[in-house]
């Protein structure tokens, strides 16, 4: 059954819903009274979110299987998004990591990490602002990273996309400054979920106090926007202090460290 459908709901838009981080927005935005329009390239993952969320909330929970790389897809759901009229928020959260060397990666996977970082979210901002401009209200968060802050081998594209990503939402905000439209970008440190297991990444091999959970996350996210809060979000005292020290250090001692990483490799 399909839930109830409201015209008074507000709607968020949530890439990458199907776990991690874009699930956890879409369990907590649910909770808050929003209808979902849930966006992710797995369609049995994402119905049976839109099964939980309809069946614990009483929200209506729209299903959309795409693949934000590809040109079509991305068209597709930045059409959908510009014809939505009780849209409110936007979460870019859809992304991956790779690890290695730019030399013997995948062109095409590289390719795709680019698209889908930043000129999807990009598309799908764009959209989004006409609808939001006009109520003068609403948000974007653009799911970055604290390696937006940095670079590393072995992580270039990663790193370099993600900069972009915080870039763009600092100079959006300023751009929207006075209009009641918010822009955020969430810059979340080592998230337990799949992103890593995905990567092969061990995750034994990091101290347990350098991993946050999802929901602490999203929690910081959501808490920031109810407060006006800074664009840049961190979540977790020690990963503000992290990036505090990023911002402050010169580039020079960063390129130690990634020399080093990867004389490493």
């Amino acid at each position: 059954m399909t839930a109830p459908t409201s015209p008074t709901r507000p709607l968020a838009v949530v890439t990458g819903a199907s776990a991690g981080i874009g699930k956890e927005f879409c369990l907590q935005l649910a909770a808050r009274g929003y209808d979902l329009l849930v966006v992710a390239r797995d369609a049995a993952r994402l119905e049976a979110l839109r099964k939980e969320l309809e069946a614990r909330h009483a929200v209506t929970v729209d299903v959309f299987p795409a693949d934000l790389s590809l040109d079509d897809d991305a068209t597709r759901l930045v059409g959908l998004v510009a014809g939505s009229p009780r849209l409110e928020l936007v979460i870019n959260n859809a992304g991956f990591g790779t690890r290695g060397s730019l030399a013997d990666a995948s062109p095409s996977r590289q390719e795709a990490m680019l698209r889908l970082h930043t000129l999807a979210p990009m598309r799908l901002t764009q959209a989004a602002l006409p609808l939001l401009l006009s109520k003068a209200e609403g948000a974007i968060v653009n799911v970055s990273s604290i390696a937006s802050f940095a670079y590393s081998a072995g992580n270039v594209n990663y790193c370099a996309t993600k900069a972009y990503l915080t870039t763009f939402s600092e100079g959006l905000a300023a751009e929207l400054r006075g209009t009641g439209v918010r822009v955020q970008a969430l810059c979340p440190g080592f998230t337990r979920s799949e992103f890593h297991d995905r990567m092969q990444v061990d995750a034994s091999a990091l101290p347990r106090w350098m991993w946050m959970s999802a929901p602490q996350v999203v929690r910081a996210s959501l808490r920031n926007l109810g407060r006006n809060g800074p664009v840049v979000c961190v979540p977790g005292v020690r990963y503000k202090l992290a990036v505090s020290l990023l911002r402050h250090m010169p580039r020079g001692f960063i390129g130690i460290a990634a020399r080093a990483r990867s004389r490493g490799m």
